[in-house]
């Protein structure tokens, strides 16, 4: 087993996923996570298709290695019925998003095509 340093995330991004089903309350937690969180995260745009690996519409919340406890806590406690992927970022997209996710909720099958050159 290859022993990876945890020194190596430098920030983590959450994928909230929805559809047109879940749409409301999906902007609905957003505007929320805007409030309560707007210190500690940068809120990404709402995409209402699915992006890159991920196979439904989502939007992402950015944040610091320092603030993952809270955010990820915060998020775990407060996602509702909205499924969310949480994955480091240490510059190996495609590991990060492959062997580093962390869902609450319902997991998905990502396209990880998407994030090979």
């Amino acid at each position: 087993m290859s022993v990876r340093d945890p020194s190596s995330i430098t920030s983590w991004h959450a994928h909230v996923y929805f559809g047109a089903d879940t749409r409301d309350a999906a902007w609905a937690l957003r505007e929320v996570i805007t409030t309560e969180l707007g210190a500690r995260v940068q809120v990404g745009r709402f995409h209402e298709k699915p992006v890159g690996p991920h196979p439904a519409w989502t939007f992402q919340v950015a944040f610091d290695a320092s603030e993952f406890a809270f955010v990820a806590g915060w998020l775990t406690l407060n996602h509702g019925a909205l499924d969310v992927l949480i994955h480091p970022n240490t510059g190996d997209a495609l590991s990060d998003h492959r062997d580093g996710a962390l869902w609450l909720g319902k997991s998905y099958s990502l396209i990880l095509e998407a994030l090979v050159d």
